[in-house]
């Protein structure tokens, strides 16, 4: 009560002052420890993010959240013809460097005007030393080819020789130390096996792989040159510039020889989807290596010129299957076996006789020499003719 009003407020303002330097102390030190939480706290964080994600795989950086962990895989190349089933891949390095790209030349002259057009194709190689093969519709009127190997190489091949009816064409080029296909059985092809294509679609694709299976076998196609074949179905895509190209099995062995492609109409260049064909290995082979070894064609025959039936001559005959004999070719093996032109033929070796595709298949599987039984229809009447199967010398060039 004794203290004058200068005192009072004088004691007022320390204590005011007072209570804020309390206040700043508890804020700085507040503050201070708020630093030191926070770096302990971003320095656990971090830890804490390193143990988890050492010990267990987790909070990886933010750059890598979205990346593939899987380590390429190594493929295991295993030879063709091993024995061993291979995946598409194995199978595809397996025979790359065995498959060729296929360019040719064609020249043209329309009322006077020259033109020189360039085609197309695939193929693969069948000796070390430079043997190639492909289809003959491939190279057919063609000035040059030039066959491309996966490396990059490129060689001007010389057509060896070639046979029209079956559609493979033999080339060669000077090269040597090359790795050819394995040949493998395309008898033993069952439908729903796994089939691969390699090959060089619209002739830019180069070195494509397509996948698929046998649709069917012995699919008898009438391919756009007119000649009629059976060949092996797939639904693996086969496209403009995969003829020629190697069809393999799951063992990497070459099965067949890509040559056509389903198309909606013979004047229409739409086509239908997964409906491919390939020449069978098994029914060219002895012609390739003739065409190699001998410069020749050795074809078996029977010396009969036959033709199919309508369903409406089989019908009139009361048959529901059978081959007309039209002539019988002058020297031919049928000259006095008791063929006769008018007989239809509905057997051949207990085999039905549907096409003349399935007898000329059947009797280019025979030697000259083996005889086949044959079952005749001739004027109600069933006849057993015995027949001796002869041999016709073609050049290599399907000349006779």
């Amino acid at each position: 009560k004794g203290k004058n009003k200068e005192e009072t407020i004088e004691e007022e303002e320390n204590e005011k002052n007072s209570r804020g330097a309390s206040v700043f102390r508890v804020a700085a030190i507040a503050l201070i420890f708020s630093l030191i939480g926070g770096t302990l706290g971003a320095f656990g964080a971090v830890w804490g993010a390193r143990f988890l994600s050492q010990r267990f795989g987790l909070f990886k950086q933010t750059a890598y959240l979205f990346e593939s962990r899987r380590e390429p895989a190594e493929i295991k190349v295993i030879p063709a013809g091993s024995g061993q089933e291979m995946t598409s891949s194995q199978i595809y390095y397996a025979n790359v460097n065995s498959t060729v790209g296929i360019a040719t030349s064609v020249t043209t002259n329309y009322f006077g005007y020259t033109t020189t057009a360039a085609a197309a194709g695939s193929g693969f190689i069948l000796t070390s030393d430079g043997y190639l093969l492909t289809n003959h519709h491939v190279i057919e009127h063609s000035e040059t080819v030039t066959a491309t190997l996966y490396d990059g190489r490129s060689y001007e091949a010389e057509v060896v020789g070639y046979d029209i009816t079956n559609d493979i064409a033999v080339l060669k080029i000077e090269a040597e130390g090359l790795m050819p296909v394995v040949l493998g059985d395309s008898e033993t092809l069952q439908v729903g096996d796994t089939v691969v294509a390699i090959g060089n679609p619209l002739g830019e694709l180069t070195f494509s792989l397509t996948n698929g299976v046998v649709s069917a076998l012995a699919r008898e196609i009438t391919i756009e040159t007119g000649v009629t074949m059976d060949l092996i179905q797939t639904d693996a895509a086969i496209n403009s510039g995969n003829s020629g190209g190697p069809l393999f099995n799951l063992y990497g062995e070459l099965v067949g020889i890509t040559n056509a492609k389903y198309s909606s109409g013979y004047f229409s260049e739409a086509s239908v989807d997964n409906i491919g064909f390939a020449i069978p290995i098994n029914r060219v082979r002895r012609i390739v290596m003739n065409i190699i070894e001998e410069g020749k064609i050795y074809r078996p025959y029977i010396g009969v010129s036959v033709q199919n039936l309508t369903p409406q001559g089989l019908t009139s005959l009361g048959l529901d299957h059978g081959i007309y004999v039209a002539s019988i070719m002058e020297g031919g093996p049928s000259v006095g076996s008791g063929i006769e032109p008018g007989d239809i033929i509905t057997e051949i070796d207990g085999h039905k006789a549907a096409t003349t595709s399935q007898m000329i298949n059947y009797i280019s599987h025979k030697d000259p020499g083996d005889t086949v039984l044959l079952t005749i229809y001739r004027d109600g009447e069933t006849l057993e003719i015995p027949l001796t199967i002869g041999e016709r010398e073609l050049s290599a060039f399907g000349e006779g």
